[in-house]
């Protein structure tokens, strides 16, 4: 066996961060007002992802690199234009809703059917790869899960950096509490990755890369499967914008020790 990996990416499209979002109540449950219409990026803790997962396929001879998304495909085919022009990778589409109010157990369990119906995959090579967060539902939990289910224990989650070493193991540094990191050492695949930010800027623009990559992608989106996610018991009673707040008062020569028992007053409050 040699030492190439398997790598699947788990990501899927977000509006695009700039616009003004307002959730209302639709038909079958929460949904963002003109959702649709909203125009949309792959999700950036997806990104980084994704831009580690082939900056280590491309240093690694005979690594494959596959991204999975679950979301809608007419969204998912405008974002692919630009994203198939960022690295090479295979396209697996789980045609379905992105929407942050998804549950996260469903999602996890739409991700991990698909990629046991990805052909050539190897899991004995698997490395799983996602954002350690989400732009769209942000609970930290979606990767954990997925992984789980795929019976691979060797998680780890806000990672910043993997470096391959000679003999297939792999040192990983994770986001801890006070800007530090925690050092681990894994033997190799299988393992789960969740991503923070990583090291990597966002890669150039390759228009060569991104033919390539729409010549097999391009099929992968019009043969999509819808993905059913009716199995969830999570309701919404309400859902609104967020008030903003603004209690501003001066005070000259307080202790620091009475602003902080006045803050915390004022939480229990």
């Amino acid at each position: 066996m040699g030492n190439e990996f398997h790598i699947v990416v788990c990501g899927s499209i977000v509006p695009d961060p700039l616009q003004t979002l307002a959730p209302q109540v639709g038909p079958n449950g929460p949904v963002l007002q003109n959702e649709m219409m909203l125009p949309a990026v792959l999700d950036p803790w997806a990104g980084h992802a994704l831009y580690e997962a082939a900056n280590l396929a491309a240093n690694t001879p005979g690594s494959r690199v596959w991204l999975v998304c679950l979301g809608p495909k007419a969204k998912l085919q405008q974002v692919m234009m630009a994203v198939s022009q960022k690295a090479p990778f295979q396209l697996v589409v789980a045609d379905g809703t992105a929407s942050g109010f998804a549950d996260s157990y469903e999602t996890a369990r739409v991700l991990s059917e698909t990629i046991d119906g990805i052909e050539g995959l190897d899991k004995s090579k698997m490395l799983l790869f996602g954002g350690w967060q989400s732009a769209s539902r942000g609970s930290g939990a979606v990767m954990q899960m997925v992984g789980e289910m795929q019976g691979v224990t060797e998680q780890f989650q806000g990672v910043d950096k993997l470096t391959v070493n000679g003999d297939g193991s792999m040192d990983v540094l994770e986001r801890i509490e006070g800007g530090a990191y925690l050092k681990s050492v894994v033997d190799g695949a299988p393992a789960v990755f969740g991503w923070a930010t990583g090291e990597l800027p966002e890669p150039p623009n390759n228009p060569q890369v991104g033919m390539q990559n729409m010549q097999k992608n391009m099929p992968a989106l019009m043969q999509a499967k819808p993905a059913d996610l009716s199995g969830t018991s999570l309701s919404f009673s309400s859902v609104e914008v967020p008030q903003q707040r603004r209690q501003t008062r001066v005070e000259k020569d307080m202790s620091v020790d009475d602003m902080a028992q006045e803050i915390v007053e004022w939480i229990k409050g």
